[in-house]
């Protein structure tokens, strides 16, 4: 009977993981009892939690590295600290620069139907001031039916009020919007 002379990868690989695992116990116990401190430190330096999380996740990397020639181990916070301040800078370093400096300033696309942005601005806020000078049933319903996106039926619901007087009040609010001399401006 002949003896295997290959094993799978994952039968190969548990011994050594196992060994790893247990090279530096110490280290284990550190990371876990020290790691949401460092985390916050990393997230100081990055702003972002995933950037953070990386962040870390190299610098401890980096101490597990260098585990045995720490001599004082009293002070693996601030070498730790250290590896986080020098793996960022690094990255800053290495960032890639997507902007540059040119002699002309490159003409902005128009915007899509001609209209500019200072003058939508503009008639949305008339509208609103028109809308704001409307009684306070009709505005209600204004509000409802178009801001908020409501149906007939839904806004005579909330207001208590029959579907007919909804159709009504919305028929004679968008009338004196029409007439609104300020939208009248606005628009021309």
């Amino acid at each position: 009977m002949t003896t295997p002379v290959c094993t799978s990868a994952s039968e190969a690989a548990a011994p050594a993981t196992a060994a790893r695992t247990l090279r530096y116990p110490s280290f284990s116990s550190y990371m876990r009892a020290r790691q949401p401190v460092l985390l916050r430190t990393a997230r100081s330096l990055t702003g972002n939690p995933s950037d953070a999380e990386d962040l870390l996740q190299t610098a401890l990397a980096k101490t597990y590295v260098a585990w045995e020639r720490i001599e004082d181990h009293r002070a693996l916070d601030g070498y730790v600290r250290r590896a986080l301040l020098n793996t960022r800078t690094s990255q800053w370093r290495k960032r890639r620069v997507d902007e540059f400096a040119c002699d002309e300033l490159p003409e902005p696309d128009p915007v899509p139907g001609g209209d500019d942005p200072a003058e939508q601005q503009a008639l949305r806020d008339a509208m609103w001031r028109a809308v704001m000078r409307l009684p306070a049933r009709q505005r209600a319903m204004v509000v409802l039916r178009y801001y908020e996106d409501l149906s007939e039926v839904q806004t005579a619901e909330v207001l208590g009020v029959s579907v007919g007087t909804v159709k009504s009040a919305v028929s004679r609010a968008l009338g004196k919007l029409r007439e609104d001399a300020e939208l009248g401006l606005a628009r021309s």
